[in-house]
């Protein structure tokens, strides 16, 4: 495990001070839990930001659907006359 030493501003310490008390947890506890939350979201938005990148080189290529064909499909869920999905 590594160690890392910060300087947290007051406004930051002391509602900290007051969680962990209130937790009956560490403020290490509560940092950790904090900076693995922020990694995980970090990491869905590297991930979208991917698909965002490969879904706009694939327009560049011209494959993408006409807005008609895709509201005839999504319309057609829940009628019992379900359509394919377009291509």
């Amino acid at each position: 495990m590594g160690i890392t030493s910060i300087r947290l501003a007051d406004d930051i310490d002391k509602p900290l001070e007051f969680l962990a008390s209130k937790l009956d947890r560490s403020k290490n506890y509560i940092i950790n839990q904090a900076i693995k939350e922020f990694l995980a979201r970090q990491s869905v938005e590297e991930s979208r930001w991917a698909d965002t990148l490969e879904a706009l080189e694939s327009i560049k290529a011209g494959k993408s659907i006409a807005e008609a064909d895709v509201n005839a499909w999504l319309n057609s869920w829940g009628t019992g006359e379900r359509k394919e999905p377009p291509k």
